[in-house]
């Protein structure tokens, strides 16, 4: 992003108790699969981009040694499912080792911007994490009206003060839509959408300051976020505020300027793909 997730009575006790300690060592790894996944991170030989935390979805926590059809489960829990990814782990004591062991094996799987939801079952040792990206289901306008509305969630952000990981910020003057800035935002949603990748720098090497150079921007200074598989304007500010580097940008004062655009292509992993630029 820038310029560039007892007796009889006792023994019932007891075990509420383990239960009790299993689901926060579950919890635990959710906070730490998206701390993971905030960072830029080295998986065989890519780099991952800052991803938005993933949301802990009641739906996707399924029994460790569930069997049946993964698909089949969560249609009968409601997901509507587009895409899940499930990983099973048997030997990690807590949330820390587990953690380890999705880093050295699974990273490509944690690290894929498609999915924004999470559910973690742990029994002893035994872990399942499934991974889901929902089917999009809210009824989009044009992509002018959601960058837009795009802008008014931010600018409602910006309006407050509030922390960005450990840093504070206080309330930002409202950004200014940019027509240009717009254009540029959309077209590099479309061109993720399209070629099915996650990436500020695109296929040809351009970095969002290229591209908004190439697009006529004349601001001294520019910014990007980008998101995917989100299908609101809504889920994909909340992703943003809750990860550090993208709340960063948010609140920056220097910024004076925003243009944001979404794109879809049902061929493409994430479906749906957002782009936001700030300029200044």
């Amino acid at each position: 992003m820038r310029s560039l997730l007892r007796p009889a009575f006792g023994l019932l006790l007891c075990w509420q108790a383990a239960g009790t300690a299993y689901a926060d060592e579950a919890g635990a790894l959710v906070d730490a699969l998206n701390a993971y996944r905030g960072q830029y991170q080295q998986c065989g030989e890519q780099v991952s981009q800052q991803l938005p935390p993933l949301a802990a979805d009641p739906r996707l926590v399924l029994p460790v040694n569930g069997a049946g059809d993964l698909q089949q489960a969560l249609a009968g829990k409601g997901y509507p499912m587009a895409n899940v990814q499930a990983i099973t782990l048997s030997g990690p004591r807590d949330a820390r080792a587990a953690l380890q062991v999705v880093q050295g094996s699974y990273c490509k799987v944690v690290l894929d911007p498609q999915f924004v939801d999470v559910g973690v079952t742990q029994a002893g040792r035994d872990w399942r994490i499934v991974l889901g990206r929902p089917l999009l289901s809210a009824q989009l306008g044009p992509w002018q009206k959601e960058g837009q509305a795009l802008l008014a969630a931010i600018n409602s952000a910006r309006a407050q003060p509030r922390q960005c990981g450990g840093t504070p910020y206080a309330a930002a003057q409202p950004l200014a839509w940019s027509e240009v800035l717009g254009s540029v935002a959309e077209s590099h949603s479309r061109d993720m959408a399209n070629n099915n990748y996650f990436d500020h720098q695109d296929k040809g090497g351009a970095t969002p300051g290229d591209r908004a150079e190439i697009g006529g921007y004349t601001g001294q200074r520019v910014g990007e976020n980008i998101a995917a598989g989100q299908d609101s304007t809504g889920k994909v500010l909340a992703g943003w505020l809750a990860s550090p580097g993208h709340c960063a940008n948010l609140m920056n004062p220097q910024y004076r300027e925003l243009g944001a655009g979404y794109a879809t292509d049902p061929k493409s992993d994430a479906g749906i793909y957002w782009t936001a630029m700030f300029g200044g």
